[in-house]
């Protein structure tokens, strides 16, 4: 099996479909990586995945506005053609299996899962989250300085 992740924005609002009776929704995602090339020069680069998410949980359609946060696990699949200017081109599809809403968006809001509907996954209900989980301190019991068996 082949999975693909990823985590960028969205550069569009979704587009929801009904198909043969079963729902999907389409979005594109973006995700801009900055690097320095051969001669020390800093470029940009933006990667854009085609995403179909299969789903009958359509309440998460009002989220998946351009700009918004997400990331998004799948099956990727890989196509090649020919654009306009004659040159081989290659897009990249995903068939989305696991969809989370990351925080805010490129427009100024906030950057925490604070009020954000997230862990929208193939067989998970939405879950609100209204602040960040800390985690719980170690049992008594359990002593930090054992020896690790490696």
């Amino acid at each position: 099996m082949i999975k693909l992740q990823v985590i960028g924005n969205l550069g569009g609002d979704c587009i929801q479909k009904e198909v043969n009776g079963k729902t999907v929704i389409n979005f594109n995602v973006a995700h801009s990586e900055k690097f320095k090339d051969a001669q020390g020069n800093l470029k940009e680069r933006t990667t854009w995945v085609n995403c179909a998410y299969w789903t009958d949980r359509t309440a998460i359609v009002q989220y998946l506005t351009k700009g918004k946060t997400v990331y998004a696990e799948g099956t990727p699949e890989a196509d090649g053609y020919t654009n306009k200017e004659g040159q081989v081109t290659a897009t990249l599809r995903m068939r989305v299996q696991n969809l989370q809403l990351l925080g805010g968006n490129q427009q100024g809001e906030g950057g925490s899962n604070a009020g954000n509907v997230s862990n929208v996954g193939y067989n998970n209900p939405p879950v609100a989250r209204t602040q960040p989980s800390t985690p719980s301190p170690a049992p008594a019991s359990v002593s930090l300085d054992d020896d690790l068996p490696f």
